[in-house]
């Protein structure tokens, strides 16, 4: 790996590196309104939330690299201590990236981007018609991370309302299909978070998962199933029962097993009959029976089968006599 310390590096050199490495990032589209009742809409990807009770969020109006001035969100958060945040969604990213223009400060982005300004309830600065996700702030503290360019600044906001589209709910959740949003990665790429993009990943919670350590060691010590597949099987709270999985799997052999056919269902990632005619080959005495087991539990690892993989490894592990 590279290895250096950010004082050793040109400043946009080390912004390049924290906007690649840290993303995607979700993105604010901020207003604001200034003393003089001027309206300023610009988007931020240093952003994210931070608690529930109140509810916070901050976002990071920084100096600009070029020469440390602040921007427009920034002047106008210290002088009203008012903002609403809209989430950016797919569908008006470009209207977005025109409201990141630098424009005169007299200049609204409203107007430039074609976005349509809605009247808020608790604060002065509109709300962006197009999202589907408004949050009206007040500002709780600004804390400044430098003041040379390219410094951050820490903008905590708490939200004292939120507006929410009916249509991005399912059963009372935003659902990330329906809502449809855009994050921010390096230089010119963004992210969408949506369709084959998403995936469920089961949480611990207040599970007592086995862990690593409690793996059987022939699986720990696999060249076959990798560290995330590890996690999943060590996710479980206890190992599940080794003569049931022997039975369940025993019973299952392929009629007229082949390894053609094994790597057929294999280019298919079809567990369930890779392990068939795995078990079928084993009972035939194919050499490569158990390996051919063992990616049968990995298919099914990649399939989110945890159960499935379980019995092929404990069955697997009754041939090694280490079970």
């Amino acid at each position: 790996m590279l290895s250096f310390e950010p004082k050793d590096l040109p400043v946009p050199k080390v912004h390049q590196y924290l906007l690649g490495g840290v993303g995607p990032r979700p993105i604010a589209l901020v207003s604001t309104v200034s003393v003089d009742g001027a309206v300023n809409l610009s988007p931020f990807s240093f952003f994210n939330a931070f608690g529930a009770n109140p509810p916070i969020v901050a976002f990071s109006p920084a100096r600009r690299g070029r020469d440390g001035t602040v921007k427009d969100t920034y002047s106008n958060l210290i002088a009203t201590r008012e903002c609403v945040i809209q989430a950016v969604t797919y569908s008006m990213v470009h209207q977005v990236s025109l409201a990141s223009a630098e424009y005169p400060s007299e200049v609204d982005e409203f107007v430039k981007s074609g976005l349509t300004a809605v009247p808020s309830d608790l604060v002065k600065p509109p709300r962006v018609g197009e999202s589907p996700f408004h949050m009206e702030c007040r500002l709780r503290q600004m804390v400044e991370l430098g003041g040379l360019p390219a410094s951050g600044n820490l903008a905590i906001c708490e939200v004292v309302k939120f507006h929410i589209a009916e249509d991005i709910l399912r059963d009372g959740v935003i659902h990330p299909d329906q809502i449809d949003l855009v994050a921010r990665m390096s230089a010119a790429f963004y992210c969408r978070a949506t369709g084959s993009a998403i995936f469920e990943l089961p949480q611990p919670g207040a599970r007592k998962c086995i862990g690593f350590d409690a793996l059987p060691e022939y699986i720990r010590t696999s060249h076959v199933l990798s560290g995330n597949n590890l996690a999943q099987l060590a996710a479980v709270e206890a190992i599940p029962d080794t003569e049931a999985a022997v039975a369940t799997v025993g019973a299952m052999a392929h009629e007229s097993p082949g390894v053609a056919l094994f790597e057929r269902f294999a280019r298919r990632r079809l567990h369930l009959e890779m392990l068939r005619v795995a078990v079928g080959l084993k009972c035939a005495g194919h050499p490569n029976a158990a390996a051919f087991m063992e990616q049968s539990a990995k298919a099914a690892l990649d399939n989110n089968d945890v159960a499935f993989a379980w019995n092929a490894l404990l069955y697997l592990g009754r041939l090694k006599h280490q079970v």
